[in-house]
């Protein structure tokens, strides 16, 4: 259990920080040291960390603010503030910087190791399903899926039970609901969490530079290759491929992913080489991608090969019921913007104005609500004048017209393209979408 929990451990002390640093290492934890702020902040930014022991006082920073700092890189970070005068006010203000607990020096050995074996307890049963919540743990750090909603616990039991396995998932679902999250949830249970992860994003490339970024490629294949490059199924090979955004591959590109996944080979461009590769494959997309087989824009039997277990994930709108708890864990994550005045909750006509809206962009459009809205309020508690005009204003559009999803999703980018001149660049980074997909909205809604 021990050896998945990695501990920072920042005092400027180095006789009391050593002894620590040995009292953790003999309890089977894997501990970094560090003895100036500069120096922890760096590890914050490079390593994952489930816990942090952090000094109070620290020359040029206050321990609070560096804890802050370190939950901005990790929102998931347990901090414990180790000081050697403890009073009221500090207490006051390590509970509202989100400390976990503190600890006044000197202290009993037995009274750290208890502390750190209960944060170890609750990373161990992390991957367990919660009433409101799946957690796992990806690339050493904990992560969590919020969602009480029966549509949400059924997620969660069909990752439970597709994950063990090697067979290939497609997740559905619109932009924002989380289709990477969910691949990542399933890579971490499988058989195969131990080895590489791999995303693609197959909107964000041109069809001359995917290939190369896919397959890679031999050394004088074209004119820049000086070096032979290894592309990301070899690099992904025994772990996983997620293909985020797979209906935007073009057809030749679709046919070789199709030739690797059968032959489980492949050759790099302006090579004859042939090399074996060993992947599990998770496809998303928010496309129909049965309409675009019909349109000849997908291949059929790739469509077949993917679509073993088909995953939909829910819009937003679709699971109103889980926003009250998204908005409380978003809350929790962005705080660290206060700078100590932490926001404590959000008043009832906000959450009932954002359980209201129809969310085109689901959790998120949630999120960076949230985010801006932790920034821009003046009190304690999330009002709904820091809430976008909007959305304030969506609970009355609510009750004039019931539109259609295809409808609202084409308004929406409608409004964009005008707020943005058409400027395509501009307006797919406000949709958080790529050019691709906003050219193939623009001509599905004769926007053009």
């Amino acid at each position: 259990m021990s050896s998945h929990i990695n501990i920072l451990l920042l005092d400027d002390n180095h006789e009391f920080a050593g002894a620590c640093c040995l009292l953790l290492q003999q309890a089977g934890y894997h501990v970094d040291l560090a003895t100036t702020v500069e120096e922890g902040l760096k590890l914050g930014s490079s390593r994952t960390y489930q816990v942090a022991l952090v000094d109070y006082r620290l020359p040029g920073m206050n321990g609070i603010e560096v804890m802050r700092r370190l939950k901005k890189e990790n929102p998931l970070l347990e901090v414990i503030i180790i000081t050697g005068h403890a009073t009221l006010e500090m207490a006051v203000e390590a509970g509202r910087g989100g400390a976990f607990d503190y600890i006044s020096k000197p202290f009993e050995p037995d009274k750290l190791l208890g502390l750190v074996t209960q944060l170890a307890q609750k990373f161990r049963g992390a991957g367990e399903q919660s009433g409101g919540a799946f957690d796992f743990v990806f690339d050493g750090a904990p992560v969590r899926i919020i969602g009480a909603s029966s549509v949400m616990q059924q997620i969660f039991s069909l990752i439970d039970k597709i994950a063990p396995t090697e067979s290939t998932v497609l997740i559905l679902g619109e932009s924002g609901t989380g289709k990477e999250l969910v691949a990542k949830a399933i890579h971490a249970k499988s058989l195969r969490a131990d080895k590489p992860f791999f995303a693609m994003d197959c909107g964000s490339l041109v069809e001359s530079l995917f290939e190369s970024e896919l397959f890679g490629h031999a050394k004088g294949s074209f004119t820049g290759a000086y070096v032979t490059k290894h592309g990301a199924f070899e690099l992904a090979n025994n772990g996983t491929f997620f293909f985020d955004e797979i209906g935007n591959i073009s057809l030749n590109v679709q046919a070789k992913i199709l030739r690797t996944i059968q032959e489980k080979e492949f050759r790099r461009v302006g090579d004859t080489t042939t090399i074996k590769v060993d992947v599990r494959m998770i496809a998303a997309t928010n496309l129909d991608l049965m309409q675009a087989v019909g349109d000849g824009t997908f291949r059929e039997d790739l469509y077949y090969r993917i679509s073993v277990i088909p995953l939909k994930l829910p819009a937003l709108r679709d699971r109103r019921d889980d926003i009250p708890l998204l908005v409380d864990y978003f809350i929790k994550k962005h705080n660290y913007r206060r700078r100590g005045r932490d926001i404590q909750s959000i008043s009832p006509d906000a959450l009932d104005m954002l359980t209201q809206y129809n969310w085109p962009g689901n959790i998120r459009e949630l999120e960076n609500v949230i985010e801006r809205a932790i920034v821009i309020e003046e009190s304690l508690d999330i009002s709904s004048a820091s809430l976008p005009i909007h959305i304030q204003r969506g609970s009355e559009d609510t009750h004039r017209e019931a539109l259609s999803l295809a409808d609202v999703e084409r308004n929406h980018i409608s409004k964009i393209l005008k707020m943005t001149d058409r400027n395509i660049t501009h307006a797919a980074r406000l949709l958080d979408i790529d050019r691709k997909t906003l050219y193939d909205k623009i001509r599905r809604y004769n926007l053009s």
